[in-house]
């Protein structure tokens, strides 16, 4: 079953000391991510070490899995998430050696091509990070909207770099796990943690944030904005008639559909009762037609206070 929630892997790397074991520790920790195969690279520098659990949605042969090489040897990447629109992006690269059907092998094609210019070009969710085995530098970006989680730390040494996609595997590290006082305080008293800061609930874990990509190179991490939602948008005032908007909304909710709905496992829909896993699923129906499998799935409790069965039936 692939669901949002469900469909993610699991990435680790150490970089700028030596990993001594700690990555297996970190893959062990995360292993419910990634049932199906679990990988591991280290660079001949000893600079780099990156583990990969993988749980496979598309591609299922050996051929997807990761850490994955790019045709040059170049570059090695490990990916958690889905690049949805992976097959108009392999069209655009038609001179690639493919080996593979999977999207992690076009992510890597796609910055293999472009560099961190290919994050404008990614539809989908991820997580990933790049080492360039020619420039011993890493590349790590996060998608537009936070979806898949990327936490680093600094290790014992401040030019070392440890990340992971769960916090455990930070600490699998060896990060100390100390809680950080401020923001537990501000969670438990606005629900939220401190805003405009990459803390996490301990001391010395950072999450990159949303829509940001990181660059570790010679002992020092740099982080910047990719993607900016008020800068995308602009002005909010449209002009054109209601039912012109309306259309060009439909269709490109149908068209992101089409595009979340590949895979090479069976698909599910979370349904509630309310508006918006319904329109979902009539949509799905409308994409691919009254002979579409999907299966729908929902959550009882018995108690008519809490349950929205009438209306998921």
């Amino acid at each position: 079953l692939k669901e949002e929630s469900l469909s993610m892997c699991g990435i680790a790397g150490i970089l700028g000391e030596p990993e001594g074991g700690r990555i297996k520790a970190m893959l062990r920790v995360m292993r419910h991510r990634g049932p199906d195969q679990t990988g591991r690279f280290d660079d001949a520098t000893g600079l780099c070490a990156l583990g990969h659990n993988r749980l496979s949605i598309l591609d299922l042969s050996p051929a997807g899995c990761q850490p994955m090489v790019d045709a040059s040897g170049r570059y090695r990447v490990v990916f958690n998430g889905e690049i949805f629109n992976y097959l108009e992006l392999r069209q655009e690269l038609p001179d690639y050696p493919f080996k593979s059907q999977s999207d992690t092998e076009v992510l890597l094609a796609a910055y293999a091509r472009w560099g961190e210019r290919c994050l404008d070009k990614l539809i989908g969710i991820f997580a990933f990070a790049v080492w360039d085995t020619q420039e011993q530098t890493l590349f790590a970006a996060r998608d537009r909207f936070g979806v898949k989680p990327f936490y680093y730390a600094h290790g014992p040494h401040p030019q070392s770099l440890i990340f992971a996609s769960e916090i455990k595997a930070v600490h699998a590290a060896g990060i100390p796990r100390v809680p950080d006082p401020e923001n537990w305080a501000l969670y438990l008293t606005r629900g939220t943690k401190q805003e405009g800061l990459n803390g996490t609930f301990w001391k010395d874990v950072q999450e990159l944030t949303a829509g940001h990509q990181l660059c570790w190179r010679d002992g020092k991490t740099t982080i910047r904005r990719w993607y900016n939602l008020a800068q995308q948008t602009g002005d909010a005032y449209d002009p054109r008639p209601l039912e012109a908007v309306k259309e060009e909304y439909r269709s490109l909710l149908h068209d992101s559909i089409r595009l979340r709905f590949r895979a090479d496992v069976p698909v599910g829909i979370c349904l509630s009762g309310g508006l918006d896993s319904a329109t979902l699923l009539a949509s799905v129906r409308a994409v691919q037609g009254t002979e579409s499998n999907v299966k729908a799935f929902t959550f009882v409790t018995g108690d008519p206070n809490y349950d929205e069965r009438p209306w998921v039936e």
